[in-house]
């Protein structure tokens, strides 16, 4: 709630800050002055990095999971000791040659591809959920602050009773009477389902200060439609906010399908998550600790970066931030 309350404070100014921008003798757009402050923020790039680095991973999933020559779903009993419980092998978890970060207890699948196809369904879900967010939010926002009326009453008072709605006992009770569906699918829709009121109110404010700009007044006079005016005129106004707000979902969106999976809600084996495998490390975090910190370590990394390149971007796109 912090976050989205100072990006809502944030995004107030932000829809200035493209036409201010556009219209400084010398000053060039909002998208360049964004990449030139970002190169001066050290900790932004790094941020960048590692959010284009566990992209890549999940993109490609299937070639650099067979990198270790082994599948998320093979068991490799050579690699734990049946006296010991399970356990792995060797230190570290049974890191070695063949298993590069390990294996996992009783079952001795290689953490390695596990983890990397792990990526590629977390990632999955949070990069979808966040495209449906986006796309609702930004439609509700900007109908709602341009058209006003019965159309702002009516779609604020949505927007109101979707945020007070307990989601996440809804998430839990709708993917545990699910069965026979699309698990990954259903998570995607039922987690997006929640989240595109923030993002909506914050469009819907940053339309109702540019609707009365000269610049839409001149095209309305000028027997421009509604559709040309809010794709040419209002949509480019509130990019700046929409890039930075959404950067800061992602995270809590591979946050909330790690939730629901830790809670056996999510994604079901054999099928792996990062939320998943920490749910099952659990039960090994004292005799094989190595097991839970991979996946956790993973998590908690990519959340980490988004959330930093969100904050780096909301200050670029804030007139009263660092570019001022």
């Amino acid at each position: 709630m912090s976050t989205t309350t100072s990006t809502v404070e944030s995004a107030a100014g932000a829809g200035a800050a493209p036409a201010a921008d556009a219209q400084t003798p010398g000053g060039g757009s909002p998208w360049r002055l964004a990449r030139a402050e970002l190169r001066r923020r050290p900790a932004a790039l790094v941020a960048l990095a590692v959010v284009v680095l566990f992209a890549v991973m999940a993109a490609a999933a299937p070639l650099i999971g067979r990198l270790g020559g082994w599948r998320p779903d093979e068991f490799d009993k050579s690699a734990v000791d049946p006296y010991l419980g399970g356990l792995p092998i060797g230190p570290l978890g049974g890191i070695s040659a063949d298993h590069w970060l390990g294996v996992e207890p009783v079952t001795g699948r290689d953490l390695f591809a596990r983890l990397v196809h792990g990526a590629q369904v977390s990632l999955l879900i949070a990069f979808a959920a966040t495209a449906i967010v986006v796309v609702a939010g930004v439609a509700a926002g900007v109908a709602a602050g341009y058209f006003g009326g019965r159309t702002d009453t009516v779609l604020s008072r949505l927007m109101d009773l979707t945020m007070s709605f307990p989601s996440l006992i809804f998430m839990i009770a709708m993917m545990s009477v699910a069965r026979d569906v699309n698990r990954v699918l259903l998570m995607i829709l039922v987690i997006g389902l929640f989240g595109w009121p923030g993002i909506a109110r914050i469009v819907r404010g940053q339309t109702l200060s540019l609707r009365h700009r000269e610049y839409v007044d001149a095209a309305r006079v000028s027997g421009a439609s509604n559709w040309r005016i809010l794709t040419r005129e209002v949509l480019p106004g509130v990019a700046g906010p929409v890039v930075a707000y959404t950067t800061l979902i992602v995270p809590g969106m591979i946050a909330t399908e790690a939730a629901l999976s830790y809670l056996g809600v999510g994604v079901r084996p054999p099928t792996p998550s990062w939320g998943q495998m920490i749910a099952e490390s659990v039960a090994f975090y004292d005799t094989d600790p190595m097991y839970f910190l991979v996946p956790s370590l993973c998590l908690f990394l990519t959340v980490l970066a988004f959330t930093l390149l969100g904050d780096a971007l909301r200050d670029v796109f804030d007139p009263r931030g660092g570019r001022s």
